[in-house]
């Protein structure tokens, strides 16, 4: 399943596992309006969707990672460290479920401001 992400100077595209209860909750919720919150170098932003934390909920991720942050019903972009990270790991504010990765460079998740609206919504294959 591929969603892309949109804010006023860019957007990206994601692959998320199907198979995942979180993920089919949000494909339900989709096309969804929200307004982006940075938090170092993460962007996350409230779904309107709210599901129970998984049984592999990771709180270190992979730069690139689409989590879903079950205390927030939002979902957590980190592209880098955040306040709470050691080193240069990407470390979630607590557990999130895992549901895909950015296709490309997580990067461009630089250019998201706080404030910004954001528009996510499910590619039709």
């Amino acid at each position: 399943m591929q969603i892309r992400i949109s804010w006023p100077a860019g957007n990206i595209t994601a692959t998320l596992d199907a198979s995942t209860t979180t993920a089919q909750a949000l494909a339900k919720a989709l096309p969804l309006a929200s307004t982006a919150r940075t938090w170092g170098e993460e962007v996350y932003f409230d779904t309107g969707v709210s599901v129970s934390r998984e049984t592999d909920a990771r709180q270190v991720v992979e730069p690139g990672t689409v989590a879903f942050w079950t205390d927030g019903d939002a979902l957590a972009l980190p592209y880098g460290p955040t306040p709470i990270s050691r080193g240069e790991e990407c470390r979630l504010a607590s557990p999130c479920n895992i549901l895909g990765s950015v296709d490309g460079d997580a990067g461009l998740l630089a250019s998201v401001r706080d404030g910004d609206p954001i528009r996510v919504e499910l590619i039709e294959e």
